[in-house]
Formats: C-alpha cells, sequence, structure tokens
C-alpha cells in the first residue's frame, strides 16, 4: 500500500496544533475567536430542536408501540433494510379470542353471540389502530427522523469543521503574537555583548530571521482566516434553514392531529354501533329506565351521543358561538387590539381564516367567547381568523 508520509505527517502535525491550542483554552491560557451573538443564537435554537425532535419522535414510537421488545424489534429490520413483518393488533388478537371463544361456547347462546357482535367490534377497532399507525409513521415520524438522520448530520459535520478552522485561525493568530514579539525582541537586544563585533552581525541576522517568520504567519493567518470566513457563512445558511425545517414539522404535526382525530371519531363510531347491535345505549341497560351510572352532565345521554363527532369531518367545525359569527360586521374592541409579527406563512383553511406572510405586521383581538388559540387579524379591510402559534405579540 502506496502511503504519502508528506500528507501523513502534515495531518499529524495539524492535528496536534489544534489539540495544543484547544487545551489552552480550556486552561484559560489563549485566546480564543468567539462567534457574534446572532450565530450563537441559531446554534442554540438549533440544538433545542434537535434535542426536542429526538424526544417527540422517542414519545410518539411509545405511543404508536407500546411493547418496547416491538420496537426493538422493528429499530433492527429497519437498520437491516428489511421489511418489518406485520404484526397484529390488540384489538384484532382480542377479536380472534372472543370469536374462538364464542365458537367453543356456543355460537347460538346469548353469551356466544354477543361475544362473536363484539369480536366484530374489536377488529374494526384493530384495523381502524393498524391504519393510524401506519399514517402516523409516515406523516410524522418519517419526517421527524429524516431530519435527525439526515439534516442535522450535515448540520453537524459542518460545525465540527468550523470548529476545527476556528482552533486553526486562533493557533496562526498565536503563532503570529509569538513571532512578533520575538521580532522585537531581536531588533532591541543583541544576543550577546555589544562589544563584540560579531554580535552585531549576529543580532541583524536573528532579526532577519524573525521578520521571514512574521512574514509566514501573516500570509498563514490570512489563509486561515478566508477559510474561517468561508466555512462560517456555509454552517449559518445551515443553521438558519432550521427556521423550514419548523414549518414542515408544523405541517407533519397537523397531520398528525388529523389522523389521531380520524381514528378516534372511527372508534367512536365503531363502539356506537356496537352498543346498538346489543340494544345498548350510552348510561342505559335493557329492560329497565334507570341509568346504569349517574350522567356525567345535564345532557341526556341520547342527545350527546348524536352530537359526538361521527367521523374525521368534525374536526374543522368551529363551536356555534363562533359558527354564527360574522367578522365583516365585528367591529374591533375600543382597547385591547395589539400589533402582531407573523412567523411563517399560513394558508386560509377558509373564508372566515385570514391568509398569513411570513414577517408581516397585522393588528389582531380577540372577542369574548373565542377559541384561546385563535385570534382576529386585521390587514387593511380584510378580517379573519388568525392562530395564535404562527403570530409574535408586540407590545
Amino acid at each position: 500500500m502506496d502511503f504519502n508520509m508528506k500528507k501523513l505527517a502534515s495531518d499529524a502535525g495539524i492535528f496536534f496544533t489544534r489539540a495544543v491550542q484547544f487545551t489552552e483554552e480550556k486552561f484559560g491560557q489563549a485566546e480564543k475567536t468567539e462567534l457574534d451573538a446572532h450565530f450563537e443564537n441559531l446554534l442554540a435554537r438549533a440544538d433545542s430542536t434537535k434535542n426536542w425532535t429526538e424526544k417527540i419522535l422517542r414519545q410518539t414510537e411509545v405511543l404508536l408501540q407500546p411493547n418496547p421488545s416491538a420496537r426493538v424489534e422493528e429499530f433492527l429490520y429497519e437498520k437491516l433494510d428489511r421489511k418489518v413483518p406485520s404484526r397484529v393488533t390488540g384489538g384484532e388478537l382480542l377479536a380472534q379470542y372472543m370469536a374462538e371463544a364464542a365458537s367453543e361456547l356456543g355460537p347460538t347462546t346469548p353469551y356466544g353471540k354477543t361475544l362473536i357482535k363484539v369480536a366484530e367490534a374489536e377488529k374494526r377497532l384493530g384495523a381502524a389502530e393498524r391504519d393510524f399507525i401506519h399514517t402516523a409513521s409516515i406523516n410524522f415520524l418519517t419526517p421527524l427522523r429524516n431530519f435527525l438522520e439526515g439534516d442535522w448530520k450535515t448540520i453537524s459535520k459542518e460545525r465540527r469543521l468550523l470548529q476545527n478552522r476556528r482552533l486553526d485561525l486562533d493557533a496562526c493568530k498565536a503563532r503570529l503574537k509569538k513571532a512578533k514579539a520575538a521580532e522585537a525582541k531581536a531588533t532591541t537586544v543583541p544576543d550577546f555583548q555589544e562589544t563584540r563585533p560579531r554580535n552585531y552581525i549576529l543580532s541583524a541576522s536573528a532579526s532577519a530571521l524573525w521578520n521571514d517568520e512574521v512574514d509566514k504567519a501573516e500570509q498563514e493567518l490570512r489563509v486561515a482566516q478566508t477559510e474561517f470566513d468561508r466555512q462560517a457563512e456555509v454552517t449559518r445558511l445551515l443553521l438558519e434553514g432550521i427556521s423550514s425545517t419548523h414549518v414542515n414539522h408544523l405541517r407533519c404535526l397537523h397531520e398528525f392531529v388529523e389522523s389521531q382525530t380520524t381514528y378516534y371519531a372511527q372508534c367512536y363510531r365503531h363502539m356506537l354501533d356496537l352498543q346498538k347491535q346489543l340494544g345498548r345505549f350510552p348510561g342505559t341497560f335493557v329492560g329497565t329506565t334507570e341509568p346504569a351510572s349517574p350522567p356525567l352532565s345535564s345532557t341526556s345521554p341520547t342527545t350527546t351521543a348524536a352530537t359526538m363527532p361521527m367521523g374525521p369531518s368534525v374536526a374543522g367545525l368551529a363551536p356555534p358561538a363562533e359558527a354564527a359569527l360574522c367578522l365583516e360586521e365585528v367591529a374591533p374592541p375600543s382597547s385591547g387590539t395589539r400589533k402582531a409579527r407573523v412567523l411563517y406563512d399560513y394558508e386560509a383553511a377558509d373564508s372566515s381564516e385570514l391568509a398569513l406572510l411570513a414577517d408581516e405586521l397585522i393588528t389582531v383581538y380577540s372577542l369574548p367567547g373565542m377559541d384561546p388559540d385563535w385570534l382576529i387579524g386585521e390587514r387593511g379591510n380584510r378580517k379573519g381568523k388568525v392562530p395564535v402559534t404562527y403570530l409574535e405579540l408586540l407590545s
């Protein structure tokens, strides 16, 4: 094998120089080039985004798959680039046991018939759970995982390279400082007694040598400064891309909420159908007029069941008080209006909402009975609801 000994020696020398500079900085024996406050804020925000993305990812995995052994198995399959085998959900397994029990205990008996009906409902619940897990994994977990395994690795690599460039720059600064100090000393103080003529020649020779060393150190410093500035710009652009990551994760979060809403609506519909098949309704016994348990509110059970969400489409319905509100006819309060800066672009879902552009300023205020997650926004003659999470309220 052909080794490039010069390159190997050069790399070893650079590594040793960086190690010395890093050690001296830790002990306070060397000066350190500080990054500007904006850059430090970008670094802090990137670190915070990475840490919280990891926590949200891990806990969502626990929510979707509570079994730690199953999570480890799925992780190994993904690392080996093998397809994860289909896994029976808890509801589907319960449905299988109930169906087998009904077959053995008698499918024509009241107990057997009920077991069969409940098994069918549990099977539908298990299928809904499977769809929810699949949808959430694709629309929510995958983008978070792609950020950690893709964008964040690139950012970390460039940050390490920036750290090395900074160490090289500070080492060059220290070398130039020492060379200038030695040059000044060689110029003013001879090496030996001034009575001997040979000492003047030695002193002049030493001064010339240190002058060459200063010129070389200044050249190295200029090169190191250029490389550091270039790497700092590359890293800054990557860190500013975290804002786009937040927007992408926000969209994924909305999709996760929608899939979860659909899942729970399906579960409610399946269980309501099961109760009707069994001849029982929420809070009532068959053949009796007394409630099985005290009602949770003064609203009748039948009315409650009728008003519960029966599908995913109810996720976007507004409360009756807001649905009847005509924003164009509402005058802003005499006091309580505030200015707000828009953090991200927002596309209005319907005519009652106000589309937003990042960094624009709008006037916002709240009305009695409104959802606290929404405000009324005004831009010129246009009014509409705006989400609080997209705004930075100003004094």
